[in-house]
């Protein structure tokens, strides 16, 4: 039977309350700056604005296919090569605003093309202009559409957050490899890890779940 040193987990307990509050900050943080941006892209895509929508189709294709970790990399230790100089922290909120931005522009946007023509033209036949349309006619059924695409990314992108420790960043997953190469204590770090992770994501599943239920309910969504 295995024995858990509860002595070494109570000890570092605090360590660990404090870095998934960090980890938390920046995930929410990046994932907030991943929606303006996947909100910006999924215009720029459904009005094909000519030029931009180019390089928004490029960003989204090399966002998606390439691995945060790379994305990290690039922006933590190539950027200052060019003077644009970064800390850990603001390196992690771009690497998921670059990441996510893209995963939400796809939601996004494939939300707003799932709203039905006619109304858009209904709008209009009513006196609506294109921002008016946009905002009290076509967003609320486009968000209930893609509401559950955009908490799919939202938790994935928070999972994401355990790769931050490559760029010396004091998250969940850097104190746990930490304690475990110091103390050898791999089975107390890794269950204090994961009981953290999952006090952060349960609640922003849990509380997807019930928001997506609501949508429904109100009629939205298909």
């Amino acid at each position: 039977m295995m024995l858990l040193n509860w002595e070494f987990i109570a000890k570092y307990l605090p360590l660990y309350q404090k870095a998934a509050y960090l980890t938390a900050k920046i995930g929410f943080a990046g994932i907030i700056a991943a929606v303006a941006v996947g909100l910006i892209c999924a215009f720029v895509q459904y009005y094909k604005i000519p030029v931009v929508n180019k390089f928004v189709s490029v960003y989204i294709e090399l966002s998606r296919n390439t691995p945060l970790l790379v994305q990290l990399f690039f922006i933590y230790y190539g950027l200052p090569k060019i003077g644009i100089k970064t800390n850990s922290e603001v390196c992690g909120v771009a690497g998921l605003a670059f990441l996510g931005g893209s995963y939400m522009s796809e939601a996004f946007r494939s939300g707003i093309e799932a709203v039905e023509p006619i109304q858009e033209e209904s709008a209009y036949s009513l006196g609506l202009n294109k921002f008016q349309t946009m905002r009290y006619v076509i967003l609320p059924q486009a968000f209930a559409i893609s509401f559950p695409a955009f908490m799919a990314n939202v938790i994935f992108l928070m999972k994401e957050t355990s790769v931050f420790s490559v760029i010396s960043l004091m998250d969940l997953m850097f104190t746990a490899k930490d304690l475990i190469g110091l103390y050898y204590k791999t089975t107390e770090s890794l269950l204090l890890l994961v009981v953290f992770y999952m006090l952060i994501l349960l609640p922003i599943s849990a509380l997807g779940s019930i928001l997506e239920r609501k949508l429904r309910r109100a009629g939205f969504g298909i």
